[in-house]
């Protein structure tokens, strides 16, 4: 419903009606010293049309680039149908779901949601979500520490995302939980099992599976779900959404299943958004359940039988007392989650597999044409899902910094994470990029050794 602002009749007739005479009285309790100065920078109002033609200025600064960027964040195709229903006005404005009965629309998608990142994950429940991936692992490993119960060890693989070992330690560390990191294998890029059982004598509460790694590497999930099972240890999966159309689901890695998944839903039918917002995911084993931090939408009836949806855990501190929480989560990216399962159910589980194949194969054509460059190898040995990180013959912030003057976002550096992985970049190819974007990039990089020879 668009907005339509009070009239000074309107204002003034309010005022009159509590007795005062001008809206500053409403705020006389806050000493002057407080009150912001006059805003003496911000330009004229502009009308609709103005804006409307500064935007778009604005936006063509800003240029067109052909994105090979991934490292957490993915371009993938949104169908228009997503954010058009997404944004309609009973999505849109709509709440936290506390009475029932006047949420049921919002209380049915959730729950659809939730039915949904369960056949995904192949585990028994999922919460109505999280704010984004990282923070989502850092709750997964709150979890395993609160049901383990001896021990506040975690095995943290340096080739989980940078990102989320740093979120998790900023929250976790300070209650007293220790991150024993393990190195990754520098020729296949994922994590041996021999490493976990060097950095893992003793007792610890889980090792974290990324699935794939921060290097697009596929990771031997079975081993190191078996091996954290045999520590009587938790099993926590790391995983990319859409990877899982193709992928083995967490719920079925080695014998028994990873206990926890966690991952970022922003593939799924959420923008870039220069950085957000997205939101994440979680999944466990039913025995859990009392441990997933957020809350729960489950399917009931009512007194006549008829079906209806509700809140069934809300293990949160507004909710319960404050020391029984298992966190201080205020809230949750419905929006951005309304629009993962439109996504969902348009694609269906064909169409999530080939927009998966298709990101599979472009990054296979793309590693196959940049390696035909002189001097640019791939880093890693071990086969990856839709990101590998490359080897460049120069300076790789010099070469991606000459590749976007030629409308190219030639990928990752990742040696700001990994100094060991010097001149290397970390490049992803989703559904979206074709054939001609690909040899593009590849004319591009040419082009761009020549420059710095």
């Amino acid at each position: 419903m668009p907005f339509i602002p009070h009239t000074q009749d309107d204002v003034d007739e309010m005022l009159a009606e509590i007795g005062v005479s001008r809206l500053e009285e409403l705020f006389d309790e806050i000493p002057q010293a407080l009150k912001a100065a006059r805003l003496t920078s911000i330009p004229e109002g502009l009308s609709e049309m103005q804006i409307s033609r500064l935007m778009r200025e604005r936006a063509r600064q800003d240029g067109h680039y052909l994105n090979f960027m991934g490292a957490g964040a993915y371009e993938h195709h949104i169908p228009a149908a997503v954010w058009q229903i997404a944004t309609r006005g009973e999505f849109y404005s709509a709440y936290t779901p506390y009475q029932a009965e006047a949420s049921q629309g919002t209380l049915q998608l959730l729950y659809e949601y939730q039915s949904m990142m369960c056949a995904l994950t192949g585990l028994d429940v999922t919460n109505a979500s999280l704010y984004d991936g990282a923070s989502a692992l850092a709750e997964a490993v709150l979890m395993a520490v609160r049901s383990h119960k001896h021990s506040r060890r975690i095995l943290m693989p340096t080739s989980v995302h940078p990102a989320y070992r740093r979120v998790a330690r900023a929250i976790a560390a300070n209650q007293r939980i220790e991150f024993v990191e393990v190195p990754y294998c520098t020729e296949e890029g994922r994590t041996l099992p021999g490493a976990v059982k060097a950095n893992g004598r003793g007792e610890y509460a889980a090792l974290v599976v990324p699935q794939p790694n921060f290097f697009g590497v596929i990771e031997d999930v079975d081993a190191l779900t078996d091996l954290a099972h045999a520590a009587g240890a938790a099993a926590i999966a790391c995983v990319n959404p859409v990877s899982l159309a193709l992928l083995k689901p967490p719920g079925e890695w080695g014998e028994s299943g990873a206990e926890i998944a966690v991952g970022e839903g922003q593939p799924l039918g959420v923008p870039l958004s220069g950085g957000g917002p997205y939101f994440g995911f979680m999944a466990c084993k039913q025995s859990l359940v009392r441990q997933m931090p957020g809350r729960i939408v489950g399917r009931t009836v009512d007194v006549e039988g008829k079906p209806g949806f509700t809140l069934t855990l809300q293990a949160r501190e507004q909710h319960i007392r404050r020391s029984k929480a298992t966190s201080n989560i205020c809230t949750n990216q419905g929006l951005a989650v309304t629009a993962a399962t439109i996504y969902l159910s348009l694609l269906g589980a064909q169409g999530l597999k080939a927009v998966a194949a298709a990101s599979h194969a472009n990054t296979r054509m793309l590693t196959e044409r940049l390696t035909r460059v002189p001097g640019v190898t791939r880093r890693f040995t071990s086969p990856v899902f839709h990101e590998a990180v490359l080897t460049l013959p120069a300076s790789a912030p010099l070469l991606l910094a000459r590749l976007r003057t030629r409308g190219v976002f030639g990928g990752y550096e990742i040696s700001r994470d990994y100094p060991e992985l010097d001149n290397s970049v970390l490049v992803c190819a989703t559904e979206t990029k074709t054939q001609t974007d690909i040899e593009h990039y590849g004319q591009a990089l040419t082009e761009s050794l020549r420059a710095v020879a």
